[in-house]
């Protein structure tokens, strides 16, 4: 469909087959989840993709529901040429600041891969920590097709194991909200306190508002 007004959605592979075309052959993209929770540590995902893979209905995880992303998580593992998955722990993520956690997890994803990338195409707007050749894409998992399925493993991921934490600490609810900053999540907080998988500097602001 197209004509004044309509908008064309981006076409997720053009970026690597202007890569491939300028010669990187093995192009990775990496992308992380769990940036902004107020708990659990971050995960991220890297993937290397064949140049004739289909993987119908692909889209930034954020954009894509549950079920298709839970549908896409199997298909996208089995059709990858290699993929990694990786966490910092919340220890690390106060240790360095979010940002410095995530590029970390991104960087251990990257290393899971075999063969080796020649490029890896990062999420967001710096490749600091990345040990290979990288390039920052700038909302990627909306652009590029390998970041968009590493954003899909990472989140489905991340969301698996929140479901595990909530068995262990069912009186905060992950498994409804996955540790970011809800209204039933700090009324838990402000009946129970933080548990050991909190992130003690997202929670700073809420207590000094206490």
């Amino acid at each position: 469909m197209s004509g004044p007004g309509v908008r064309s959605l981006p076409d997720l592979w053009e970026m690597e087959r202007t890569l491939r075309r300028e010669g990187f052959a093995l192009v990775c993209g990496a992308d992380e989840a769990g940036r902004g929770p107020l708990a659990g540590p971050v995960c991220a995902a890297a993937v290397i993709l064949p140049e004739d893979c289909v993987l119908p209905g692909l889209n930034d995880s954020k954009k894509l529901t549950e079920k298709k992303r839970e549908a896409l998580f199997p298909l996208i593992r089995e059709k990858a040429v290699s993929y990694g998955i990786a966490f910092a722990s919340v220890e690390e993520i106060e240790q360095r600041n979010i940002l410095a956690a995530a590029l970390l997890a991104m960087d251990r994803a990257i290393g899971q891969l075999d063969p080796q990338p020649e490029l890896a195409l990062i999420d967001g707007n710096t490749v600091k920590g990345i040990s290979v050749p990288a390039r920052s894409v700038v909302h990627g998992d909306a652009l590029c097709a390998s970041i968009a399925a590493a954003s899909v493993l990472a989140k489905v991921t991340r969301d698996r194991l929140m479901l595990a934490l909530a068995e262990q600490y069912p009186q905060y609810g992950f498994e409804r909200h996955k540790g970011y900053g809800t209204k039933e999540h700090y009324a838990a907080l402000e009946k129970y306190g933080p548990s050991p998988v909190h992130r003690p500097s997202f929670l700073r602001k809420f207590y000094a508002q206490r």
